[in-house]
């Protein structure tokens, strides 16, 4: 039995269509560097910054305040654990979404949600974070450990 959409749903596949984001099978506008799901799939640690994570935490990493607060990268002395940052990525804080990969979620839920990560760009991202806006931890995330944070909690 399928059930009708809901009309938060038809109005952001509506939007979706008539503006070509994030749309599964659009093409990704190379000259733009405009990334949908099927092209995010490819995206780097830095490039998921740039093209996700910036929009809140903004370029410099010193974070905004104002319609929401976005916490700083830069001096966060939270960034020194990141197995803490890997958590919040995966099953977001606050208002901040999950970017976890769930295959058992329905296609309306993945559709509403932002976009999907792989540990590794997880991890990536993370490790990108960890040494840029002066951040200098060596020590290094890997996809097995976001892996054994997906373990821990099922």
């Amino acid at each position: 039995m399928s059930r009708m959409p809901t009309p938060l749903y038809r109005l952001l596949l509506g939007a979706t269509l008539l503006f070509g984001a994030g749309f599964p099978g659009t093409v990704m506008a190379d000259s733009a560097g405009i990334y949908n799901f099927a092209t995010l799939k490819t995206a780097t640690g830095e490039q998921v910054y740039t093209h996700i994570c910036q929009g809140c935490h903004m370029p410099d990493g010193k974070g905004a305040e104002g319609a929401g607060r976005y916490p700083a990268f830069a001096g966060n002395p939270k960034l020194a654990s990141a197995s803490y940052m890997a958590a919040t990525v995966l099953y977001g804080r606050h208002d901040m979404p999950s970017f976890m990969t769930n295959e058992r979620e329905d296609e309306e839920a993945k559709f509403m949600r932002s976009a999907e990560l792989s540990d590794e760009q997880v991890a990536e991202v993370i490790n990108y974070i960890r040494t840029h806006f002066g951040n200098h931890y060596a020590d290094t995330l890997t996809a097995a450990d976001v892996a054994a944070l997906h373990a821990a909690t099922h």
